[in-house]
């Protein structure tokens, strides 16, 4: 499970004088669900390019699956299935026939199994790609990458244009290939996503890697909404200025504020009244996000 598949090291690439991304040193484990998340022009992309070495780094390096990204490409991309974020299909072909066409560069493929791909996506591979709307031809690409049972899986907004219930297809088909022993690193700005399928999170910004957490981890940094509710009226100001709280609001006996971190400093002052009843609403990785990016919990509200 330590074994490492991606590893960036110092990974730089600047376009001329514009930023791509800076100072990148990340390591996904092997058997393990990796989420890269940030806004569009963040540098997810930019870091997928280099890794399938379209592009060269300015600096530093990466190896995926114990290979140089640059040295030994080729060899590489046998081993890995990619999704990048924008298609550019056959238009002429039919999904069948773009399906084989890859499979036949790969030297075959388990055409039984690609067929279950795309009946589990409800993908008619009758149809012509040109005919297809996009979220059917992002489910051409998914089974293309798929198919060949890849050791590793690089996935690019994999989600773009797919239906609800397709989209709880293809995670569960991610779990099954996680349980099966692969890796994938899957590139999102759809925190929901990550946080029901991923094990850890790298959050960039601006082309800097802002933070590497478990998504247990981010959850507990996160800021919880929480309500109290007293048997009485409270004054607010016996709230104010107690450690980690924020946004204190006392209507007819209930206290709503934010917290951060510990809930003890609350508890305690609490503790001076009657309480009915606590509720603590789930903290959301957007929330997570938000506050990674906007420094602040008024950011995060």
């Amino acid at each position: 499970m330590n074994e490492s598949v991606i590893s960036l090291d110092h990974l730089t690439k600047y376009y001329g004088k514009s930023r791509g991304v800076r100072d990148l040193n990340l390591t996904v484990r092997r058997g393990e669900v990796f989420g890269y998340l940030g806004p569009n022009g963040a540098g997810k992309t930019t870091t997928i390019r280099v890794l399938l070495d379209a592009i060269r780094p300015t600096e530093g390096s990466a190896q995926v699956l114990g290979l140089d990204s640059r040295r030994q490409s080729v060899a590489i991309k046998r081993r890995l299935g990619y999704l990048p974020g924008e298609l550019s299909l056959y238009d002429n072909l039919t999904g069948s026939e773009y399906l084989r066409y890859f499979a036949n560069l790969r030297g075959g493929v388990d055409w039984s199994f690609a067929r279950g791909l795309a009946a589990r996506l409800d993908l008619r591979l009758s149809q012509r790609i040109g005919s297809l709307s996009q979220g059917n031809k992002r489910k051409a690409g998914l089974v293309q990458a798929l198919m060949h049972r890849p050791e590793l899986l690089v996935l690019d907004e994999p989600t773009n244009g797919l239906d609800p219930l397709v989209q709880q297809e293809l995670y569960r088909m991610l779990l099954e290939f996680r349980q099966d022993g692969g890796t994938v690193f899957l590139s999102s700005h759809n925190l929901p996503e990550v946080e029901r399928i991923c094990d850890r999170v790298a959050v960039i910004r601006e082309g800097n890697l802002v933070a590497v957490e478990e998504i247990e981890t981010l959850k507990r940094r996160a800021y919880r909404e929480l309500e109290i509710h007293f048997a009485g009226r409270v004054p607010a100001q016996a709230f104010a200025g107690v450690e980690g709280i924020r946004r204190v609001r006392v209507d007819d006996g209930v206290l709503h504020c934010s917290v951060v971190g510990s809930l003890d400093a609350l508890i305690k002052v609490a503790a001076q009244y009657e309480v009915i009843n606590i509720v603590s609403h789930e903290p959301s990785l957007e929330r997570i996000f938000l506050a990674y990016y906007g420094g602040g919990i008024e950011d995060a509200a």
